[in-house]
């Protein structure tokens, strides 16, 4: 688990050529959609056992379940088999082995875990009430203001949560059930933490929704900026959720810009991998790059290596496929 430390820029030189590399003989499709489903504003989906996968819809404030061989059953919400009531869930995440889900529960102030061998929901973090309280004690005591996503790391001892209304990410011990602040004090300050992803070392990556700022605080505490305001062409507009690839790239949902993209933190280097830049909902299936979209907000990779794209706006899922 991390500690604050000092903070450090580092800006990397974005050449033209690097800001509009496509993905290689890359395809894309609608993975869910009206056809299959009505859906409300899907934000996130994660991917269980055995070939099925899990969509969470924001306005529609609930769970959807997609079996293997494709049927879609509401699976957890107000009106589902697992009862829950969800208040503009924003956040999905799946354990490595697809037994679990983790729910970021936005205002409910609330992290929940499904079990997903019972289909049991349980509370690991937050009392409900909107605030900011509990740090070195009890997740389940503490307060929250804005859970909208979360992360774990390599081990799955730690749970970190995008804690926006706060200003902070903070850390849950699995273990132990304690919660502490990692970023979003006096010596870490962040602008609104809206998504957090952790890399195969243990770097926590924190994407900033109003700051346009991708930021990574490694295993020391000592976090750097990798993309400031306004430094890539077009600059980050309202990026709202990202996650990582095999090789530990950065793939960021760039909402508001309409579009995909991914970030070597190792070179600096941006490419748009989906997206026209256009808000719309045409799909050039050969063409990822003239695929329009509107207002992405989820990015998750399956077991088998594609890139799902919660294109919420248009009400539906895409895949991304190589």
């Amino acid at each position: 688990m991390h500690f604050m430390g000092a903070i450090r820029v580092w800006v990397p030189l974005l050449t033209a050529a690097m800001l509009s590399l496509p993905a290689a003989s890359s395809s894309i499709s609608v993975a869910a959609g009206p056809e299959q489903i009505r859906m409300n504003e899907p934000f996130a989906v994660a991917f269980g056992r055995g070939g099925e996968w899990f969509i969470l819809e924001h306005k529609g404030r609930r769970i959807v379940h997609v079996s293997k061989d494709g049927q879609f059953t509401p699976f957890a919400g107000a009106e589902a088999a697992i009862r829950a009531g969800f208040n503009d869930p924003h956040g999905l995440l799946a354990t490595r082995d697809g037994s679990a889900l983790y729910v970021a529960d936005t205002l409910n102030h609330q992290i929940h875990r499904i079990d997903l061998r019972s289909r049991t929901i349980a509370l690991v973090a937050g009392t409900g009430e909107k605030g900011y309280s509990g740090d070195n004690g009890p997740a389940l005591k503490a307060t929250f203001n804005g859970t909208f996503a979360a992360a774990l790391d390599p081990g799955e001892t730690t749970l970190y949560v995008a804690d926006l209304g706060n200003r902070r990410i903070r850390a849950i011990n699995l273990k132990t059930g304690i919660v502490i602040t990692v970023a979003g004090d006096a010596g870490n300050p962040l602008v609104d933490p809206r998504a957090v992803a952790v890399d195969s070392k243990g770097v926590v990556y924190i994407l900033e929704r109003g700051g346009n700022a991708l930021r990574a605080l490694d295993r020391k505490g000592v976090m750097r900026t990798l993309i400031a305001p306004n430094q890539t062409t077009p600059p980050l507009k309202g990026p709202k959720h990202l996650c990582l690839d095999s090789d530990d790239n950065v793939i960021i949902a760039d909402t508001e810009n309409h579009i995909i993209r991914r970030f070597n933190p190792r070179d600096g280097s941006m490419a748009t991998i989906a997206g026209s830049g256009a808000k719309g909902s045409h799909v050039d299936p050969a063409d990822p790059l003239k695929t329009d979209l509107n207002r992405p907000h989820g990015v998750a990779f399956s077991p088998s290596g594609d890139l799902y794209i919660s294109d919420s706006d248009n009400h539906r899922i895409l895949k991304l496929s190589r």
